[in-house]
């Protein structure tokens, strides 16, 4: 199966899940995670940024919104999928 190449970020995403066959709403989870991720950093693309942005969005969720350990685990995960699987882009720190 080949990938179509969204224009998008989010389409790319969308894309990555679905090759890789995961359910639809980690699809949608992620996704969420991923534009919320953008969003907070003034809609930079993740790309131009790095650990310490994602650092500071899981900080954000734990201290501000005092999230729940399983959903900072989950937007993390997500986040390691944009880097890792869909960017191609290895932040050392998040693999570990």
């Amino acid at each position: 199966m080949e990938l179509n190449q969204s224009s998008t970020l989010l389409g790319r995403v969308r894309e990555v899940i679905r090759y890789e066959r995961y359910s639809i709403r980690t699809e949608c989870c992620y996704v969420e995670w991923v534009r919320r991720f953008a969003a907070f950093h003034g809609r930079r693309h993740p790309r131009k940024m790095g650990a310490d942005e994602v650092r500071a969005f899981l900080g954000y969720l734990a201290a501000e919104l005092k999230v729940a350990v399983s959903t900072l685990q989950q937007a993390l995960s997500a986040l390691l999928f944009l880097y890792r699987d869909v960017l191609g882009v290895d932040l050392p720190w998040l693999t570990n």
